[in-house]
């Protein structure tokens, strides 16, 4: 496919599956039952997976790096009132939603080891924390998942908008990794670059691990 690389492979894999175990995550949740212990994995992975992306973030290809989309206020207000261009990327917009979702995700895997509903499911850290923080930390997760359903369904509605009302095309991109336009700053994706990945997955992978096995 002709065009410019500008999603890296990681950064590809890291989306989908991020998305994948998301929806995995919550029908695991109103499940319920033995599916609890799949819906604990998936957390835990998914906070794997946040943690690898903002060490990619620091680390990782030109576009996924958070220097690189992640502006100011200013800009922010600029873009929304036409004044500032977008081409590749995310644009100002998206990464506010990025560093959003980002967020919630890690709050809301955080909080899910030291949850409990005081009957089957009890997170692998609830035991080292009081019963009053564990109820606390519960509640926050438990009211957390309306806050990922808000900021998906921004996403999604944006990038519909986007795709139908501005031309601009987002999903392709993040599944080829390739931009149409050849007149901007091509990612790298070689084999070291994909090392690197292989390296900050497996300390986010292993941080998460040793969390989960005090």
């Amino acid at each position: 496919m002709a065009g410019t690389r500008i999603w890296d492979l990681p950064t590809r894999l890291f989306h989908w599956l991020l998305a994948t175990l998301v929806v995995f995550s919550v029908v695991t949740a109103k499940v319920g039952g033995l599916w609890m212990d799949w819906h604990m994995r998936s957390g835990y992975t998914i906070l794997a997976l946040v943690l690898f992306r903002i060490l990619w973030g620091c680390a990782g290809s030109h576009y996924a790096r958070f220097g690189n989309f992640v502006r100011p206020p200013t800009v922010v207000l600029a873009y929304l009132r036409g004044r500032v261009g977008h081409v590749a990327g995310h644009s100002p917009i998206g990464a506010l939603s990025v560093i959003a979702l980002l967020s919630a995700l890690l709050l809301q895997a955080a909080t899910g080891l030291f949850t409990s509903d005081d009957s089957f499911t009890e997170g692998p850290l609830a035991r080292l924390a009081s019963d009053m923080v564990v109820d606390r930390l519960s509640t926050i997760h438990r009211y957390g998942e309306w806050a990922i359903f808000a900021l998906v369904g921004l996403h999604v509605a944006a990038i519909a908008y986007y795709s139908t009302v501005r031309g601009v095309v987002l999903v392709g991109p993040m599944i080829t990794g390739k931009h149409p336009s050849s007149d901007i700053v091509a990612a790298e994706d070689g084999a070291s670059l994909r090392m690197r990945a292989l390296v900050f997955s497996v300390i986010a992978a292993g941080l998460v691990g040793y969390l989960v096995t005090l």
